[in-house]
């Protein structure tokens, strides 16, 4: 049995409160022929859980949430964050750190009510789901440079975090200029294995038709939008090829199986164990 569904998840870390609106999720789902089934954004758990039981196909989802989903340390860096830094560092590819003292777990209650209402946890050390309905954790940096059909081979875009070469007046030019030519290399996929057909959904769509905006939240929710797709991508890369194509950043862990903090990262010859940075 294969897998029919991907999801993608680029979840708001903040859950928000009784004084707090939560920031947008960006959600996307596609099928194995990369055809976006549903995309947009959601606001709060509630939502986002909501979205994710319309959405799914009964035993046959996996969905990859760019947050953290287990966090079991204490204090310090989960290692699969240290190990990002490591093997994608000369990418300029780091990780932020996440442990039980951090204030932005969504993620992890993300994970227990999905549990809860029938999902499964896979930290991906025995490889890919064939069937049920699973989440794993991913990160989208690791997905643009670890991705060679998206040409990152030096370093990853600037669409998010300002270089210091780019002085702060022109930087929301120059990011705005950068995210489209991320969403021109998505494009790309529409002929990859697996593909990812941006056309082919009226929202994903106008990624394509208009140009990315510099106001602050406009690009905001455009950004939120693109790594749920990528999510979703990398979702179906890791079913289609597995380890061949990707790594298990984490898989180290003396926990039982299936309960690790994991994350599934595309990969280089060059990023994985003994090659990277």
């Amino acid at each position: 049995m294969e897998t029919e569904r991907f999801i993608g998840i680029d979840l708001a870390w903040a859950h928000g409160g009784t004084r707090a609106r939560p920031n947008e999720t960006g959600v996307a789902a596609v099928d194995r022929s990369g055809v976006v089934l549903e995309c947009g954004w959601t606001r709060g758990l509630g939502e986002t859980m909501s979205w994710l039981a319309r959405t799914a196909a009964d035993g046959s989802t996996l969905a990859f949430v760019d947050a953290p989903l287990v966090v079991d340390n204490p204090a310090g860096q989960r290692p699969c964050e240290r190990e990002v830094g490591q093997r994608y560092g000369r990418w300029k590819v780091s990780a932020n750190s996440t442990n039980q003292s951090s204030p932005r777990l969504a993620g992890v209650l993300l994970r227990e009510g999905l549990q809860q209402s029938g999902w499964v946890y896979d930290d991906g050390r025995g490889g890919p789901p064939t069937g049920g309905t699973v989440m794993s954790e991913c990160y989208p940096y690791t997905t643009l440079v670890g991705a060679h059909e998206l040409g990152y081979d030096q370093e990853r875009p600037t669409y998010k975090r300002r270089p210091a070469r780019v002085p702060t007046a022109q930087w929301r030019a120059v990011r705005a200029a950068e995210c489209d030519s991320l969403i021109a290399r998505m494009a790309g996929l529409a002929t990859a294995d697996p593909p990812l057909l941006l056309a082919s959904h009226p929202v994903s769509r106008r990624l394509l038709d208009e140009p990315s905006p510099q106001r602050a939240a406009d690009y905001k929710h455009r950004e939120d939008l693109i790594d749920a797709l990528l999510c979703a991508w990398t979702a179906a890369l890791w079913s289609r090829h597995g380890p061949v194509r990707c790594q298990v950043l984490g898989a180290d862990s003396p926990v039982p199986p299936g309960r690790a903090a994991t994350i599934i990262a595309p990969a280089r010859p060059e990023q994985r164990r003994g090659d990277g940075a």
